[in-house]
């Protein structure tokens, strides 16, 4: 077994993609509870009231939908030096980037489904401006209650068309250790769940059922309690967004969730993981079979189907067909 490699220290942000730019803007800020951090031309940097970061949510202006990126922090510059390594010998990468607003020059790299991925040390703090600064200096932000308010990211999820080589792509490159996976009975993984440190999970993979390749599932942002989610439901109610499914809790991972689509189409969840961490040094994957996850949710409730169909950017249909 190979020691667990902690070159990469967590999830940094992740890049949406919007095509009505000003109505996810109003969702994110006003209904979802995030605060923006910074703009520029063609995107807005926000961020949940206890992220760290100058940004962990980038909203870009866009003809399509989907993730235009997404971003993870290493524990060093040394550590980042040492994956770029590795990943170039892997054939992937793309090349350095300056930055943005939010860090330092980064390196951006490509799943082998086309998924485009980023990693950076240099980092941008976020400062809490007068009016903001919380009463307990271990917080990022005072609590402000706008919207769903959630606290912190959490993790988010990748479709893709051979969720095995996600799988080995996520350990060789990024040092990833498999949490959880649901093995199918024709042999294939129908997903898989990461992490670089002791979270559950920060990146999920499943299969896209469509056949196609570098797609967006969802992104996630996580609320100290099981209360929040249920008053995220009524909020999302009040506003007119579209809430796919839940409050209920996932069977893997064990979260308690709630999926809505903000209005550009693209997946989003609030979502309370609780305390679970995965502590165990060395801890065996969980393997779900088929038959187990037919059984639905973890209290029985049958998984929508839309949340098997609906990724982003959105499949285009032939012409004269519906």
């Amino acid at each position: 077994m190979k020691e667990p490699c902690f070159d990469v220290a967590h999830l940094g942000h992740v890049e949406l993609l919007t095509n009505r730019f000003e109505e996810s803007l109003d969702f994110f800020v006003r209904v979802y509870g995030l605060t923006e951090s910074g703009r520029d031309e063609n995107s807005v940097y926000l961020r949940a009231w206890d992220d760290y970061e100058f940004h962990t949510l980038k909203l870009t202006r866009s003809q399509t939908t989907g993730m235009g990126h997404c971003a993870y922090r290493t524990s060093s510059q040394a550590a980042l030096d040492r994956r770029v390594k590795v990943i170039e010998e892997m054939g992937l990468g793309i090349g350095w980037t300056d930055g943005d607003l939010g860090h330092g020059p980064s390196y951006r790299f490509r799943s082998p489904d086309g998924h485009v991925f980023e990693l950076y040390w240099e980092t941008r703090k976020y400062v809490a401006p007068e009016g903001e600064k919380p009463a307990l200096k271990n917080i990022a932000q005072r609590f402000h209650g706008r919207g769903a308010a959630p606290r912190r990211i959490d993790h988010f999820n990748l479709l893709a068309s051979d969720v095995s080589k996600m799988r080995d792509f996520m350990v060789e490159a990024l040092g990833s250790r498999v949490t959880e996976m649901i093995r199918l009975d024709n042999g294939r993984l129908g997903g898989c769940w990461f992490t670089v440190n002791n979270k559950g999970y920060d990146m999920a993979c499943t299969e896209d059922h469509s056949g196609a390749r570098g797609r967006f599932h969802h992104v996630t942002y996580a609320a100290d309690h099981r209360d929040e989610i249920l008053r995220a439901a009524d909020i999302f109610l009040e506003n007119g967004v579209f809430i796919e499914t839940g409050p209920h809790k996932h069977a893997i991972q064990g979260t308690f969730f709630l999926y809505v689509y903000e209005p550009a189409g693209n997946r989003v969840e609030v979502a309370n993981a609780g305390a679970r961490l995965v502590l165990d040094p060395d801890w065996q994957p969980v393997v779900w079979t088929e038959a187990e996850r037919r059984r639905g949710q973890a209290w029985g409730l049958k998984t929508i189907e839309s949340f098997h169909t609906h990724g982003t950017p959105p499949i285009e249909t032939p012409a004269g067909k519906d």
